[in-house]
């Protein structure tokens, strides 16, 4: 790393030189970039013409909102998808269009538009379908749309497969031909620039839409899409919004969840908030979701939220539930010598907690796992979740002769398979992994920003670090490696399994938790000599004080160096 480099942006930027230092090792190493980063502005957005198709959308929807044409919006039942109708619905009711919405059922009716429900909608009257976060490989429904008589806009975000559906426009950046700087925008984001286009063209500016950035924000950060270039920016400017929001449906949420009356950080809006509207999608019916942010109703709105509540404890019931069953079959099953991937499979799970389990089992066990709930007429439905450098929609695709259906992306993917074709799809699954992975991404690596000593963590440095969120994939959160402390007083267990000590260097002393690291107690508590700690630097308010907090990684004794 160029230290001099570090040390003349820390000076010219007025931060403290370890700020300096992770700008360069983020990549931000000149002072345009490093200002651009840390000062993203909305006036950097991109024009939402430059996205293939925009005009044409643009000039279709603006057809049917002046000639009063019925519109549907067709979305999807996780959180992007949910934000994204809603926000398209609101826009469009703003315009005084004729306008409804259509979430299919996740168990009912399964991922993506199916050509039942288009029908069943032109049968309706509906003239003008634009669907959200789902289409782009639906090239055999969109045919039999406009055989009955619809046009359709599809706006998404996931992978383009071969050929894209005839339909009157195909907006998403992931075209090869999409000729947008910016391909990792969430679907909520690609119905954000349309709704951008479309004030644009009736001359009013871009700006007026940006009172949605509160959804956008939710959005994005739930679907776990890069937080950077466009993403960031609206992440930044939609969280602050958030905390002011003037969606009924957002307030009455943040108010239940204790979120209310300040913004919220990325890490609140994708493990408290968003949980609760994705619960609605897992158990039961995911436009549960897009009433309540339509709602402008603050009655309607605690009534909904409170439903959320009461389906998000089921949710987690069923999870606990699920997790054990299969934890049990992977140690009966599982040989990590030998198998370097996992594919469970199981008689009436609950298919609206498959992904989470499968999420629970790779933090586990740090492999490529797949859970298939299996119903009583033959079928099963699966949901895959990956590590880093392996790649589901690849490894899906070598396997498919097995499948009956699927899609996604890197690292979340769902199938469709038949109970006879589990175990040889195990097996191909199972050697694909053999074959692309390397002993070296079985292991879960933990990189670590920035070596600080203690004495240099004050308010200024926290402060500082800051400016780098909001955080996710693409910007996680600086991780930091702390040594030459020792153990303060007695460490000890709080909660169920929380390690709780106060670690010290030079005088000072900085408060540390640890959450599911009590198994490190005994080392930690007989050890008197050095410590070295790497952790996330929080703010913690207890009674009215706020006081800086180390979140617990990993505890080393001596300097860590091992």
């Amino acid at each position: 790393m160029d230290g001099r480099c570090a040390r003349e942006l820390a000076a010219a930027l007025g931060l403290p030189p370890a700020i300096g230092e992770l700008l360069v090792r983020r990549g931000h190493d000149s002072l345009g970039r490093a200002r651009a980063f840390l000062e993203p502005s909305l006036d950097e957005l991109h024009d939402p013409f430059l996205l293939r198709d925009m005009d044409v959308a643009v000039e279709r929807i603006e057809r049917a909102i002046e000639a009063g044409e019925p519109i549907v919006v067709y979305g999807d039942y996780d959180v992007d998808g949910i934000t994204a109708t809603a926000l398209l619905v609101r826009y469009l009711r703003w315009r005084n269009a004729e306008v409804g919405y259509y979430i299919p059922h996740r168990i009912e009716d399964g991922y993506g538009i199916s050509s039942e429900g288009l029908e069943a909608l032109a049968a309706r009257g509906t003239r003008l379908v634009v669907t959200c976060d789902c289409g782009i490989t639906a090239v055999r429904e969109v045919v039999r749309a406009n055989a009955a008589g619809l046009d359709v806009i599809v706006t998404d975000h996931h992978e383009p497969g071969d050929t894209l559906p005839p339909a009157v426009a195909v907006l998403n950046p992931k075209r090869e031909d999409a000729g947008y700087p910016d391909r990792g925008l969430a679907a909520v984001g690609v119905a954000f620039k349309l709704c951008e286009a479309l004030e644009t063209a009736v001359g009013r500016g871009r700006k007026t839409v940006r009172g949605a950035l509160d959804l956008v924000a939710l959005g994005t950060i739930a679907d776990l899409v890069p937080m950077t270039g466009e993403n960031r920016i609206l992440v930044r400017y939609g969280l602050e919004r958030l905390g002011r929001t003037r969606n009924a449906g957002l307030r009455a949420l943040l108010e239940r969840t204790e979120l209310g009356g300040a913004a919220p950080t990325a890490w609140q809006v994708g493990f408290v908030l968003a949980p609760r509207i994705n619960a609605i999608g897992r158990m039961e019916s995911a436009e549960r979701g897009v009433e309540l942010l339509l709602t402008d109703d603050p009655i309607e709105a605690e009534r909904i939220a409170g439903q959320f509540e009461e389906v998000n404890t089921d949710r987690k019931q069923a999870d606990r539930r699920l997790l054990a069953e299969a934890l049990r079959l992977v140690e009966r099953s599982y040989d990590p010598d030998e198998h370097r991937a996992i594919v469970l499979a199981g008689r009436d799970w609950h298919p609206g907690v498959i992904g989470i389990v499968a999420s629970r089992v790779v933090e586990r066990f740090h492999r490529p796992t797949i859970v298939i709930s299996l119903d009583e007429d033959g079928g099963g439905r699966g949901s895959a979740r990956s590590v880093s450098g392996f790649h589901l929609l690849e490894a899906l695709t070598a396997c498919r002769s097995h499948l009956d259906g699927y899609g996604g992306h890197r690292y979340a993917a769902g199938l469709a398979i038949r109970h006879a074709s589990v175990d040889p799809f195990r097996e191909a699954f199972q050697a694909y992994a053999r074959e692309t992975l390397r002993d070296d991404q079985l292991v879960p690596a933990l990189t670590i920003d920035l070596e600080v000593p203690l004495t240099a963590i004050d308010g200024a440095f926290f402060s500082a670090l800051g400016r780098f969120a909001p955080y996710g994939p693409g910007n996680p959160e600086p991780v930091l490696a702390i040594g030459g402390l020792c153990s303060r007083g007695y460490p000890r267990i709080v909660g169920e399994d929380h390690l709780k000590m106060t670690v010290a260097a030079e005088g000072r002393t900085l408060d540390s938790i640890g959450f599911n690291l009590g198994h490190l107690l005994r080392e930690v508590d007989m050890n008197r000599g050095t410590l070295s700690i790497t952790c996330r630097l929080r703010e913690n308010a207890y009674l009215g004080r706020s006081t800086l907090q180390a979140r617990l990684i990993d505890v080393r004794t001596g300097d860590g160096r091992d």
